[in-house]
């Protein structure tokens, strides 16, 4: 498939996991991409092997609204447009409320939530222009709860009303607004989850697809999303879950 020769695609948190993937599958499908993140290392190194000039590696802290407007005047500089926007960048912060931090909290909410409105904010006059569109990525945890997870559960259930929200602000402007909802994802947030054999047993009872899922088949989705072949769907939260939201999380029936 070709379905994005000529686009310019934005990734944030794109050094590791579902950002790395999610920008090898648009330079796959012929995107011009920038990489996007705090770490220059990791973006380099998730940017090797993909064609030098179709390429940009920017460091950004989505945390910062400066960073980010900078982020995309370099995008528009280096390519001369921007069609999709691809606020992926997340962080979490195991705990109960009064286990965790303030200052946790404030962590959470300023790259899980605030990234995501700093993406949206900075990106949408240059998506107006192109007609372009927005993919965010919250999680099941945006529209469920988990044990002990309450700072991400609030800001990820914030990005998908976000999501929501913006679709119907700009789809007069003829930018469409979508989300993933990945569950369990084996990447560097999860790879102590990964490590406890016991806990992924009880997961994938949970899953009824029996396991978690790959970082690439969570780019596949917003690749999706992000094309031609989904131009009439705006304002959707699509999980990517194996069916945990279908299942309600239980286990299958002995």
């Amino acid at each position: 498939m070709n379905r994005f020769a000529g686009k310019v695609v934005v990734v944030t948190g794109a050094g590791s996991g579902i950002g790395a993937a999610t920008a090898r599958r648009f330079a796959q499908e012929g995107a011009s991409v920038v990489l996007a993140g705090r770490t220059e290392s990791k973006l380099r190194q998730a940017a090797d092997g993909l064609e030098e000039s179709k390429v940009l590696v920017q460091t950004a802290d989505v945390a910062r609204l400066d960073e980010v407007e900078n982020l995309i005047r370099a995008a528009v500089k280096r390519f001369g447009r921007l069609d999709v926007m691809v606020n992926n960048a997340g962080t979490a912060v195991e705990g109960t409320v009064t286990e965790a931090s303030p200052e946790d909290w404030r962590v959470v909410m300023a790259t899980d939530l605030d990234g995501v409105f700093h993406g949206c904010r900075a990106a949408m006059p240059q998506l107006i222009k192109s007609r372009g569109c927005i993919v965010n990525v919250s999680s099941v945890s945006g529209i469920g709860g988990d044990w002990r997870m309450s700072f991400y559960n609030a800001a990820k259930g914030a990005v998908t009303n976000f999501t929501r929200a913006l679709a119907m602000d700009h789809g007069r402007d003829g930018v469409r607004v979508n989300a993933v909802c990945p569950s369990l994802t084996r990447t560097d947030l999860t790879k102590d989850m990964y490590a406890n054999h016991a806990l992924m047993e009880k997961f994938a009872e949970r899953i009824p697809l029996g396991r978690g899922a790959e970082p690439e088949e969570v780019a596949s989705v917003i690749a999706f999303l992000a094309s031609d072949d989904a131009v009439f769907v705006t304002g959707v939260n699509l999980p990517v879950d194996g069916g945990l939201s279908a299942s309600n999380g239980q286990p299958p029936q002995a």
